[in-house]
């Protein structure tokens, strides 16, 4: 029988998937900027840098072409529809409100270094935040717990330049029980966890944001 590939980001697609089976088994660091203007928070830039398998069939759909050809735009709106359709797999909290998101990010891209995939994009507030005296949480994390989404480090989160003096932010990496790591670690590609324990959010690191 022949064997047909799956196109790049058919492959992403099921990385990426609410319906995905658990474990993980794809890896994605994340980097984080969070942008103000006028004392508002307004948007979180982001860069997710995918494990070499993840990024194979991406790399390999790109071929040769240099930064800025027309097959890296493709895939790049490809991937970024299904991230999209997803709700960024980000959550943004203010106290005990769920922060909205615009459905459409400003800018976003798709790049190769070396043998990863880069996707860039900037995730926008539907309404900008306010910042003086506020506390805010957010985390990026595939509730199947597939794709372990993970900041390397606490540098890894930073604040772009227009943020109001004082405003820090803490990674805080959780340390699930025993019982927990051990049933993710048993699932296979064919088992997938219940919904309704959202698996990979009790392995997401909470990014917090206090401005004075």
């Amino acid at each position: 029988m022949k064997r047909v590939k799956l196109s790049a980001t058919t492959a992403f697609c099921m990385v990426l998937s609410w319906n995905a089976a658990a474990h993980p088994h794809s890896f994605i660091a994340l980097q984080s900027q969070l942008v103000a203007e006028n004392g508002m928070l307004t948007a979180i830039k982001m860069r997710w840098t995918m494990d070499e398998i993840t990024s194979a069939d991406l790399l390999y759909d790109a071929g040769n072409a240099k930064p800025g050809d027309e097959v890296w735009k493709k895939l790049a709106a490809e991937v970024m529809a299904n991230v999209l359709g997803q709700h960024y797999f980000s959550e943004v909290w203010h106290g005990e409100e769920k922060v909205k998101f615009n459905n459409l990010p400003p800018a976003y891209g798709l790049s190769r270094e070396g043998h990863k995939a880069v996707l860039t994009f900037t995730l926008p507030l539907a309404t900008p935040q306010p910042l003086a005296g506020q506390r805010y949480q957010f985390a990026t994390f595939d509730p199947t717990y597939f794709v372990d989404m993970h900041y390397d480090k606490d540098a890894d989160v930073s604040l772009a330049a227009g943020m109001p003096a004082g405003c820090q932010v803490k990674v805080h990496t959780p340390k699930p029980g025993q019982d927990l790591t051990a049933y993710a670690l048993s699932l296979d590609k064919a088992d997938a966890p219940p919904e309704d324990m959202d698996l990979g959010k009790q392995f997401a690191q909470q990014v917090t944001l206090q401005c004075p």
